[in-house]
């Protein structure tokens, strides 16, 4: 058994800090499930695959799960421990696809030598962006980098300040207040300002919608262009950033912004204010992109680093 540091250690309580709710859920409704509890006999299956799906993790996930029980189990209601390990198997199965987990800077979108890498945060209002954009500086300037902030939500009331007080939390640099201005002239001036001052990381936050009679997609693609215009390959790594409270109501969304935006990796939020928090699971099957980051609180230093494994210890622990 391979012995737990104290950072794997601190990484796992963080998860299972952020999958409470889901967890205290699907364990109560499995709890009923196993022997001695009130759905035995034949029924069992329909009842687990409900509360699977309860959880968010989706229906073909929960048959999937269902099935693999009743392959050993026959008729009679499972045991904890072949309800997690064939949950446990197929929710690792389904985050181990090609590019789930991987780190989150990786080396083929690394910036040009001696230029800032950018990365751009985009998703609908709502759902974190700008919280995500200053716990991302404060992760970055805490390694070492020197980073700086850019307000290119320019039209939603109260953003750029918002930005503004989370770079001074970070201890991040910040391009400036331009309210009303166009995002990509804003995010442009931000590029340049960040190669002048020899800046690692630029980070830049966009609108969820726009009051203009620009679509809100093809402004993200001007912004983008724009970027790349500034600094070569930029952006280096575009971040989806999606509210796990609003559940499967969110894929919809979700896919507008995976071609007009470049979209390379995903951030889902509040995971700790939902008992659905299986839909990062679904999230990463339906949409296939890699999940970067956890929101898992309030905090500052609450957005964590996607681990597949620590996920299932949160939400399947050991010990029911």
């Amino acid at each position: 058994m391979t012995e737990m540091t104290p950072k794997s250690a601190g990484r796992l309580e963080r998860f299972m800090h952020g999958l409470k709710r889901t967890r205290d859920g699907l364990l109560g409704k499995v709890s009923s499930l196993l022997p001695g509890g009130a759905a035995t006999g034949t029924d069992w299956g329909e009842a687990l695959e409900n509360a699977l799906i309860e959880a968010d993790l989706g229906p073909e996930t929960a048959a999937r799960i269902v099935d693999e029980v009743r392959g050993t189990s026959g008729t009679r209601a499972p045991s904890w421990g072949q309800v997690r390990s064939a949950a446990r198997g197929e929710i690792l199965r389904l985050l181990a696809a090609p590019g789930a987990g991987a780190p989150s800077v990786p080396a083929a979108a690394a910036a040009p030598a001696g230029q800032p890498r950018v990365i751009l945060i985009v998703g609908v209002n709502g759902g974190g962006k700008t919280t995500t954009a200053g716990k991302l500086a404060r992760r970055l300037v805490a390694a070492g980098a020197r980073v700086m902030l850019c307000p290119a939500d320019t039209f939603r009331a109260g953003a750029s300040e918002q930005l503004k007080i989370w770079a001074t939390r970070a201890g991040a640099e910040f391009s400036g207040e331009r309210p009303g201005a166009d995002p990509s002239a804003v995010a442009f001036d931000a590029a340049a300002a960040a190669e002048a001052r020899g800046i690692d990381a630029l980070i830049v936050d966009t609108a969820g919608r726009l009051h203009t009679q620009d679509p809100l997609m093809r402004e993200l693609e001007k912004v983008r262009r724009t970027l790349g215009r500034r600094i070569a390959g930029a952006p280096h790594e575009v971040l989806l950033v999606l509210d796990a409270t609003t559940g499967q109501n969110g894929l919809p969304q979700a896919r507008r912004f995976l071609d007009a935006a470049g979209v390379g990796g995903l951030v889902l939020t509040k995971i700790d204010g939902t008992a659905r928090g299986g839909i990062a699971v679904r999230i990463v099957q339906e949409l296939g992109l890699p999940l970067r980051y956890l929101g898992v609180g309030e905090g500052p230093d609450d957005l964590i680093d996607f681990d597949p494994e620590a996920f299932v210890d949160g939400l399947l622990p050991a010990a029911a």
